[in-house]
């Protein structure tokens, strides 16, 4: 079976999907291709032009939840999802809620926390009302005991590891506090943990380097 990753290091859903995939061994490459692209062989595979997406040789694949399922599926060793059906859906419940009500809320902070762009004041204190409740429940439904999901590596690591710490310098860029923190959620004890997994510090110097050479 032969895969390609495409999209861009430097995009946290491109590096969930990247971590599923050197945590389980399997051969991939990767092919750099960049958000809102018109190339229609591009739009073929992504038809909103999002990344990342899977060229296989099956076809292409596109939504990064929906890849991560689709590895799990026909790579199911070593294991990132429990065998028992209900501790699975927790732990795609927490991706979800990592996904949807955590990064993607805080995605509206990147363009002035990131890129020297703007946000008004009225969409700041939006933002920040959301964040702050999407956090506490963020904080009530995860577990850290020491993973996201509780005492052994998942999928749902792979979700945090890229994505929260984005949120957390995006949250202290604007609004000089990381709101992370302030929820009650210890993230970068966490971080460290993960960071010390050879998937993780992959996907963390392959980061690096095309931010250079952006």
């Amino acid at each position: 079976m032969t895969i390609t990753l495409c999209g861009t290091p430097i995009s946290n859903y491109y590096n969930k999907v990247k971590l599923v995939l050197l945590e389980k061994g399997i051969p991939f490459t990767e092919e750099l291709v960049h958000t809102h692209s018109t190339d229609p062989a591009v739009l073929a595979c992504s038809p909103l032009a999002k990344v990342p997406f899977l060229r296989t040789e099956h076809g292409a694949l596109c939504e990064s939840q929906v890849m991560v399922d689709w590895i799990e599926a026909t790579h199911p060793e070593p294991p990132l999802l429990p065998r028992d059906p209900w501790q699975a859906a927790k732990v795609r419940e927490l991706m979800t809620y990592i996904d949807w009500h955590v990064e993607m809320t805080a995605r509206e902070l990147y363009g002035k926390a990131f890129f020297g762009g703007d946000i008004s004041e009225g969409n700041a204190a939006r933002v920040r009302r959301l964040l702050e409740k999407n956090l506490a429940a963020f904080a009530r439904l995860a577990r850290f005991a020491p993973y996201v999901a509780g005492d052994r590596f998942t999928a749902a690591d792979c979700a945090a590891y890229a994505s929260l710490p984005l949120v957390s310098l995006a949250t202290k860029a604007v609004y000089g506090e990381d709101l992370l923190a302030a929820a009650g959620v210890d993230w970068k004890p966490y971080s460290r943990l993960i960071g010390e997994r050879p998937s993780a510090q992959r996907v963390v110097a392959d980061r690096k380097a095309a931010m250079t050479r952006e």
